[in-house]
């Protein structure tokens, strides 16, 4: 068996006893802390998101704080979204552009207070990002990480255990939208969000020492619904068309090409970072876009990829595979493709991999 040596730099969450407790299988690094990636049983967790409810520990969803005078200046300057008329309590899906308007992060901002806001983060280091900006700038803000730690609740089933655990009001949260709560002395913030298009929560653990205490209790409230651990699952985010920055994006990558641009506020002006390459970008149009691939041989390997898989049309390269996995809905091996223009959905393309040509439908997205 191989394994991941020990250090400081590998941090854990405060749910990694637990998941070692109730049997994880494995383990991905992200955001330099280790995620559940299997239990085990990859179908049985499929299906358990599909038509119960899962626990996922997805504390790897760091948080950055932006606090003090120019807090929501800063934010803004960040943002290529206008989040001026957000409220406290407001959680917003963000764009995050470098000044070429390259995605580098794809967080949930959520404003916390009048000046005070955080990025719950992807894969990628927002917070050295978010200070050198402010630093740059001379703004008035504290740059820091909370003590903060995301747990997921997610499936058809979720919103019926959260209510039982916080109360009725949970149903009529909207989506993004957050709010303070207590539970048996552990301090948390309730957002309906998550990973997956199945619905559901996080909550957001405010004190790091009672992870073991919070797991716990959601798997002693969820026992009347089967709950099970799990995680971010594969084949269900690759169905719904969820995008993995990182992933599914490179160092060129815009927001315009992996369906991310009714994010992106054009509207806006000001000293916002990426803003004026975007407003470029969409003018001229971007090069490539996002479609799904439907592989035709019924053999084809599903396990995921390590690096990008060439796709070729016409015997012409015409972008790349990012991704594959069963789609167990379909009966099929599936994954996004990031092409040219040049090809449109319902085209047979021809897909590099490790055991040679494979052919291909494209699709649009998402699947199901």
């Amino acid at each position: 068996m191989i394994s991941i040596s020990p250090s400081a730099r590998t941090l854990r969450s405060p749910y990694y006893q637990s998941t070692i407790d109730d049997g994880v299988a494995s383990f991905t690094l992200y955001n330099s802390m280790f995620l559940p990636t299997s239990f085990g049983n990859p179908e049985a967790e499929y299906w358990r998101l599909i038509n119960g409810v899962s626990l996922w520990d997805v504390a790897v969803q760091r948080q950055v704080q932006l606090k003090g005078r120019d807090a929501a200046k800063l934010a803004q300057i960040l943002c290529p979204r206008n989040i001026s008329n957000m409220r406290i309590g407001q959680g917003k899906y963000i764009p995050l552009c470098n000044h070429s308007g390259v995605l580098i992060n794809d967080p949930v901002l959520l404003k916390i207070d009048e000046d005070c806001f955080w990025f719950s983060i992807a894969d990628s280091d927002v917070w050295l990002w978010a200070r050198t900006i402010n630093d740059e700038r001379q703004l008035d803000v504290e740059i820091s990480e909370p003590s903060a730690a995301p747990l997921a609740i997610q499936g058809p089933k979720a919103e019926m255990l959260v209510a039982d655990i916080c109360g009725e009001w949970v149903k009529d949260l909207k989506f993004f939208w957050f709010k303070h709560f207590e539970i048996d002395g552990i301090p948390i913030l309730v957002a309906r969000s998550g990973y997956s298009k199945q619905g559901g929560f996080e909550f957001y653990l405010l004190d790091k020492t009672k992870g073991t205490k919070l797991w716990n209790y959601i798997k002693e409230a969820g026992k009347k619904y089967d709950i099970s651990a799990g995680c971010p699952n594969l084949s269900e985010r690759v169905e719904s068309g969820l995008l993995s920055f990182g992933g599914d994006t490179d160092h060129l990558t815009n927001p315009f090409e992996i369906r991310l641009g009714d994010y992106v506020d054009l509207s806006l002006e000001g000293d916002i970072i990426g803003l004026s390459a975007l407003k470029k970008i969409h003018q001229e149009g971007p090069k490539r876009y996002q479609l799904g691939a439907v592989f035709e041989d019924e053999t084809s390997n599903s396990s995921p990829i390590f690096e990008w898989m060439p796709i070729t049309h016409k015997e012409k390269q015409v972008g790349s595979l990012t991704n594959r996995t069963w789609s167990y809905k379909l009966e099929r091996v599936i994954g996004f493709a990031l092409v040219s223009r040049e090809v449109v959905a319902g085209d047979h393309i021809m897909i590099e991999t490790e055991a040679g040509l494979k052919e291909a439908k494209l699709v649009d997205l998402p699947f199901v």
